[in-house]
């Protein structure tokens, strides 16, 4: 019989004071435009991810996994599905131990009465509901990244170092560092710069095509974060961001550290990377999901001592049908997710997620297909996004003439092509 979630997770007992002395706020409210129309009606940490599960999961069962159990959501984008999803899917905790998963929308909770207008104002405007928590530390993490990090060594690391502020950060190229926010640090880690997405980024010392980015997450002492934003708010010129403003000013009068990724990244033995992805752009979505097919993927989903949680769909195992030579149910090098039926069809290197129906005569090659898709006969698709809900007239063919992708789909720089519902019933009109 299998066990209940509460019961494969550690005991409250066992978890450590700090720990359970901590509040961590997701910031879940951003759009993710750079994923184009898979964000046209939802926020980016609630689009599907590696067959069953949501970006979101990843940063919650992060926190799970590490200890901590007080945890808040600050959503705002189109947040109905996100907010249905933590609901059915994380509401396993117990409230009598103190434990708890609160959904935190933007409510104008202030006198201004302003939506969330920055990821610190974000946090400032629920500064009432996180005092009543009474945490001694905050740990502030974004929804949209796909990574498996051990928060409760970054904590530690927090408390040995006597800091005011602890940023987790990554070595990142420097042709790439532009889009981060990049800091110095001396030898003790301390940090003695810091800039938002600057023009010309900083290499680190000894790896000049290197640079030391913030991946977002930040630990402040929970008096410190009071004063911190309570002072932002006030700034009339501030943007009540943590990386174009909080964090910045901060560095010359506060003790402000730095924590590598590879110092917490939880990785499997045989592991050649801390992994740590953005699937903000339509290509590093399709990218990071058809990586997971490989035979050894960076990101291992098949981890039992830190498992990815999620919302469990009801729904039976996948099937696959015929075995004549011209119409063979197959998956080769495939992640095949609980309902799909693959009726006839071949299926070459590619991501199906929950009830998905190849019907006979089709081929789908390198392609990311979303919840719900039914592909009628005869379909040839390669290196392709296929959106929740579509159905794939009879013989459509993607991947194959790029001038005739861009013109009916949205087809990147890449080659990746997104489909949706709304673009297949333009074709019909």
């Amino acid at each position: 019989m299998t066990q209940p979630l509460e019961c494969l997770v550690a005991s409250p007992v066992d978890i450590p004071h700090h720990l359970r002395r901590t509040v961590a706020l997701v910031l879940a409210g951003g759009r993710g435009s750079r994923l184009h129309a898979l964000t046209d009606w939802h926020a980016k940490p609630a689009i599907p991810f590696g067959g069953k599960f949501r970006i979101v999961d990843f940063t919650l069962s992060n926190c799970i996994n590490s200890g901590i159990r007080r945890i808040g959501v600050l959503t705002q984008y189109k947040a109905h599905s996100l907010i249905q999803h933590v609901q059915r899917g994380w509401g396993f905790l117990r409230g009598e131990f103190n434990e708890f998963i609160e959904l935190l929308p933007a409510q104008q909770r202030t006198e201004g009465e302003n939506w969330y207008r920055g990821t610190a104002d974000a946090i400032y405007q629920n500064l009432d509901i996180i005092r009543t928590h009474a945490p001694e530390h905050v740990l502030v993490l974004a929804g949209d990244h796909v990574y498996k990090m051990d928060y409760g060594k970054m904590l530690a690391s927090h408390l040995a170092n006597k800091a005011d502020v602890t940023v987790a950060c990554i070595e990142v190229p420097l042709s790439k560092a532009a889009n981060f926010g990049v800091m110095s640090v001396d030898s003790s880690k301390r940090v003695i710069r810091f800039r938002e997405k600057p023009e010309r980024p900083d290499p680190l010392p000894g790896s000049p095509g290197m640079a030391l980015a913030s991946m977002g997450i930040y630990i402040f002492n929970a008096d410190f974060l009071y004063g911190v934003l309570e002072r932002d708010v006030a700034n009339s010129t501030s943007e009540h961001d943590f990386g174009k403003d909080v964090i910045p000013s901060l560095v010359d009068d506060a003790r402000v550290y730095a924590h590598r990724f590879q110092d917490s990244c939880v990785m499997d033995g045989g592991a050649e990377e801390a992994y740590w992805r953005d699937v903000g752009t339509l290509d590093a979505y399709w990218e990071a999901n058809i990586d997971l097919c490989r035979i050894t993927p960076a990101l291992n989903l098949y981890d039992q001592d830190w498992p990815i949680w999620t919302d469990q769909a009801q729904v039976p195992p996948a099937k696959f049908v015929f075995d004549a030579d011209d119409r063979r149910g197959m998956a080769v090098d495939s992640m095949v997710s609980g309902g799909c039926i693959i009726s006839g069809a071949v299926v070459r290197r590619c991501m199906l997620f929950t009830n998905v129906r190849v019907n006979s005569f089709c081929t789908l090659e390198d392609t990311v297909v979303l919840p719900g898709v039914d592909f009628g006969r005869h379909c040839r698709i390669r290196r392709a996004v296929i959106d929740t809900g579509c159905e794939v007239p009879p013989g459509l063919v993607v991947g194959e003439n790029a001038a005739a992708d861009a013109k009916r789909f949205h087809r990147s720089s890449a080659g990746i092509t997104l489909v949706t519902r709304r673009m297949l019933e333009a074709l019909e009109s």
